[in-house]
């Protein structure tokens, strides 16, 4: 059974948890213009990026500390992803490693950033995940503080009447030598995942630091998306953190129109934030993104049943986008476009 403090890390956003669910409710006001008579006995699902193939637009969104969900964490995740042929990203503050996860997928995994305050430490992650073959290194720009004010989590551990401490270490440094990326690095001078102080122009030194290409995760508008390409991001992740970051009340789906129209097609721009059925991944698509991505699904998945979980999920993703792609007379992935969709006045 999941204990309550986990089912509350992993349900809970920020402040009222409006974020959260206006993320998904979003997707309610696109209504899909189905046309007929298209041939759809044959499906292209595929989508290309970075010179890779992938059968699905879905992929699996990095979480954070998936053994407590289930004990094999994101081993069983990269399992799943690998007979279902999933694109998986592995979260810095993964409970494996990546050289585990890599090998439980065979073959690499994207590796998610959270750079610390100390450049020797994120250095060294990056030098991990190159060598364990990571092609896309994708920054999350979006978490500025480690005590966002996340409710949902601190109600869960006050009925869970286990002993924390048994498995978890106070402070930041107690979270890190949990964390299996920073393992072998001197965290000594490390006092948050993320350093508020950075700037753009920290992505000019990612960029000389690494041959993997760049994804920034976490942008939300026009002005930054023209920034990031600007200072050489190879692509982008329109993402609030699935409301676990800031109260915005701006769902990802509302956002990705600006961004897909400040990049003008020279970067892809991936999306993730609210999706629960097929249908909002087919609406992610016609609104632009390039690949659509799942975090708390496959999460529950893992909890409930670990890796035949995640391939349920994964599993019930893939044929409800088959299912309307056939039902709006969209044989590939390519041809879902705006015409596809309108707005619910």
């Amino acid at each position: 059974m999941l204990p309550p403090a986990h089912f509350g890390y992993l349900a809970t956003g920020v402040d009222d948890d409006v974020t959260v669910g206006i993320n998904h409710e979003a997707y309610s006001h696109l209504e899909i213009r189905s046309r007929r008579l298209v041939d759809v006995s044959k499906l292209d699902t595929s989508v290309q990026l970075f010179g890779t193939t992938w059968e699905t637009p879905i992929f699996m969104c990095p979480v954070g500390s998936m053994k407590a969900f289930h004990p094999e964490g994101e081993v069983a995740a990269a399992k799943a992803a690998r007979s279902r042929h999933h694109l998986q990203i592995l979260s810095t503050v993964a409970s494996s490693s990546v050289e585990e996860v890599t090998a439980a997928r065979r073959a690499p995994v994207w590796q998610q950033l959270y750079p610390t305050n100390d450049w020797n430490v994120t250095r060294a992650i990056i030098k991990r995940a190159e060598a364990a073959g990571s092609p896309v290194l994708v920054l999350t720009t979006d978490i500025h503080v480690n005590s966002s004010n996340r409710e949902t989590i601190y109600r869960a551990r006050r009925v869970d009447n286990r002993d924390c401490s048994v498995c978890h270490e106070k402070g930041t440094a107690g979270y890190l030598h949990q964390s299996p990326m920073f393992d072998g690095m001197d965290i000594a001078k490390v006092t948050g995942l993320y350093d508020p102080s950075l700037t753009w122009d920290f992505v000019k030194r990612l960029k000389d630091a690494t041959k993997m290409k760049l994804i920034l995760k976490g942008i939300v508008t026009r002005e930054d998306a023209q920034l990031a390409v600007e200072h050489g991001a190879d692509g982008i992740v329109v993402s609030n953190h699935g409301g676990r970051a800031e109260e915005s009340l701006r769902p990802t789906i509302e956002c990705l129109p600006e961004i897909v129209d400040a990049v003008k097609g020279k970067v892809p721009v991936l999306i993730d934030g609210g999706i629960r059925r097929g249908t909002d991944v087919f609406k992610a698509l016609a609104m632009g993104a390039t690949a659509v991505g799942i975090g708390r699904p496959y999460a529950w998945g893992l909890a409930a049943f670990g890796q035949p979980g995640v391939e349920a999920v994964l599993a019930i993703m893939r044929r409800e986008l088959e299912t309307i792609m056939r039902q709006a007379g969209t044989p590939s992935v390519a041809g879902i476009t705006k015409a596809f969709v309108t707005t619910r006045s």
